[in-house]
């Protein structure tokens, strides 16, 4: 057995045992609380670290430095889904309560999307490698918008899957507790829920578009961009509790996500010249845009507090 057949049984094992054991413990709908938020958050981290040294162990000190740089790539990135994620649950009116199912099975199907994506993009870039360069530009406009673009609206109304839904199932205009799907007067309605549910795998899908190029910025080794994509995903759920009601606090965060994507589009414009940006370095420039926007957040954030109050 080779030493990357090895990591992927371990990590199959791994992901399939915490989706058992996270399945189990949440089959009855409750509030997660901060507190519990705060600890599935570590876990996460947790298992991604010692996976990372598994790798470093396994595969080599390179391999460990690309799972670490798209760990954090990805993790940095998908707090900007946070944002959608309370636009989508703030439109149709889901109480916390009901919040953990809906991003329970967001975060299964999007864990079956991006191999998909993964395997195709892989594809793709192997066989026209000059879709590196659009890849590249892509990141860098992406960036741009985000960076000097309006606030994001949520237009359920207008999205083609939840049109699709409605040509072909009734839709509730009120919860029927967690159920996505009810039986009204013999036939089939999707409830609120379950537009919700469709709504935040859209979201998912857009997002992937932003964040798969970004990762193959680091590596285009299936491994290393599919298992740093799922360690950072399934810790999704417990970070969007853990930061939802503070969100407000990270004004900034959102300009540092934005300088990343624009960062990492320009490393993929020159990775076949002599001026390619060196994994180590990028990891630093990464690192230091987010601790500095946080940082900053934070600062900006006790002054207006301090002017208020005033």
């Amino acid at each position: 057995m080779s030493d990357q057949t090895l990591m992927w049984s371990a990590f199959s094992l791994l992901v399939v045992t915490m989706l058992i054991v996270d399945l189990g413990l949440s089959r009855k709908s409750h509030e997660i609380s901060f507190r519990e938020a705060l600890t599935w958050s570590g876990v996460w981290i947790t298992l991604a670290m010692i996976f990372n040294v598994g790798v470093y162990y396994y595969l080599g000190k390179i391999k460990a430095l690309e799972f670490f740089t798209g760990y954090v790539i990805e993790k940095s990135l998908s707090v900007d889904n946070l944002f959608v994620f309370i636009m989508i649950f703030s439109y149709f009116h889901v109480p916390r309560l009901y919040q953990p199912k809906i991003l329970k099975w967001g975060i299964i199907g999007a864990l079956i999307l991006r191999g998909i994506f993964i395997f195709i993009g892989i594809e793709l870039l192997e066989t026209f490698h000059w879709l590196i360069y659009v890849f590249g530009g892509i990141l860098i406009i992406t960036g741009i918008k985000m960076a000097f673009g309006g606030a994001e609206k949520i237009e359920p109304e207008k999205n083609l899957l939840v049109k699709l839904i409605r040509r072909f199932l009734p839709i509730t205009k009120r919860l029927h507790g967690n159920r996505f799907i009810i039986n009204k007067l013999g036939a089939r309605a999707a409830t609120p829920l379950f537009l919700a549910l469709i709504m935040v795998e859209w979201s998912d899908v857009i997002f992937a578009l932003d964040s798969l190029p970004a990762v193959f910025a680091v590596t285009r080794d299936p491994f290393i961009v599919y298992t740093s994509n799922v360690f950072a995903i399934m810790g999704l759920r417990a970070l969007y509790f853990l930061l939802s009601n503070v969100m407000g606090m990270f004004a900034y965060l959102k300009l540092g996500v934005s300088f990343v994507l624009a960062f990492v589009g320009i490393k993929m414009l020159l990775a076949d010249t002599r001026y390619e940006i060196p994994i180590h370095f990028s990891l630093g420039v990464i690192f230091g845009v987010l601790f500095i926007s946080i940082i900053t957040s934070i600062i900006m954030g006790k002054k207006g507090s301090n002017s208020d109050a005033a």
